[in-house]
């Protein structure tokens, strides 16, 4: 699908998506004539995604979750760090051109209205693609949006009206259609079900799993809502302040999650079934990611916090079995554990 800007590696081949260190970091101006300062919104995040693999990519608003998103489409500048997708790298001076990236990874958004051009039909946008990246026939163009319209559970009769003519549930569809038209390897879904009725949810939580197997493509799965990503995801990965600070299978993280912000989220899970999981309970506001926390970031938070946590640089993960680590003082050899 590239052309290839780097020759990739064996190791390059196990994975679909790699980042390591990936930074993103905004100035900004503080007041009319105050100094500027910089937002870490992302501030060294290592990710990786095998192909067909689901990754859930959860934490609070404002965690960092859509900076990262972003970053891996060519969206935003990454301040550091590397991404390669496909064995193949996006940043630095070796990247490749923005048309070869859109054909590999694409993204469903959160707001299925504010992402379609109300002005084309659904014909029109999704043939757009396809005629930007050379096919010229329109009967060909034609037959591969019928296809695709199919495949997400839409009639091929409907590529003739408009989107304001559908309800939220088949614009979603329409959405994912688009981001598969070009038959990528990777989709990134932001929220892909938030915006929509929760009698509608599971049947789009369906439609992407589907298609995930029928089509062998992996998924980035960046949400708030930890009962979706428990229902989807293969790994997770929970974002606090810019950082991972835990990493997992999805059964190791929702049975035994070992950094109090996962037993936080966890915990604030609705659970009709009463099943046992941890009680733990957030208090406070993020803090501002112009200003972070010294040491463990989720220190002023944290309802375990000891001295140590305070301390003035940031935990490294500690590995707590087959593919599972966390970033906690408190889970170092030496220290009490949590």
């Amino acid at each position: 699908m590239f052309e290839p800007a780097i020759e990739p590696t064996a190791g390059d081949q196990a994975s679909l998506l790699s980042v390591q260190g990936l930074k993103v970091h905004y100035p900004v101006r503080q007041g009319w004539r105050g100094a500027s300062a910089v937002v870490k919104a992302v501030d060294g995040v290592d990710l990786t995604l095998k192909p067909g693999e689901c990754l859930g990519l959860v934490g609070e608003s404002g965690c960092g979750k859509s900076s990262v998103a972003q970053a891996l489409l060519g969206l935003v500048p990454a301040t550091a760090g590397t991404i390669r997708l496909d064995g193949h790298e996006i940043t630095g001076w070796a990247r490749v051109p923005a048309m070869a990236l859109a054909r590999s990874a694409q993204m469903v958004f959160q707001d299925p209205m504010s992402s379609l051009n109300p002005r084309q039909t659904i014909r029109d946008i999704l043939s757009g693609p396809l005629r930007l990246h050379g096919v010229a026939s329109r009967a060909e163009r034609d037959a591969q949006v019928a296809e695709m319209l199919g495949l997400v559970g839409m009639a091929p009769e409907i590529a003739s009206r408009y989107p304001h003519e559908f309800s939220g549930g088949q614009r979603q569809r329409l959405c994912i259609a688009r981001a598969l038209i070009l038959r990528p390897k990777l989709v990134i879904c932001d929220e892909p079900v938030s915006a929509l009725d929760v009698s509608i949810r599971a049947q789009i939580i369906n439609l992407l799993l589907e298609l995930k197997d029928r089509l062998g493509i992996a998924l980035l799965l960046i949400s708030h809502d930890l009962g979706v990503v428990e229902h989807m995801a293969d790994r997770i990965a929970v974002m606090y302040l810019g950082r991972i600070v835990e990493e997992g299978g999805w059964r190791q993280i929702f049975t035994a999650p070992a950094h109090p912000y996962t037993q936080a989220l966890i915990s604030a899970i609705p659970d009709p079934m009463q099943r046992d999981r941890p009680s733990a309970r957030l208090s406070g506001e993020i803090p501002s990611p112009l200003a972070p926390p010294a040491g463990c970031a989720f220190n002023p938070r944290c309802p375990v916090a000891v001295p140590v946590c305070r301390a003035g640089h940031c935990p490294d993960f500690t590995s707590l079995g087959a593919d599972h680590q966390a970033r906690c003082q408190l889970l170092e050899p030496g220290n009490s554990h949590v």
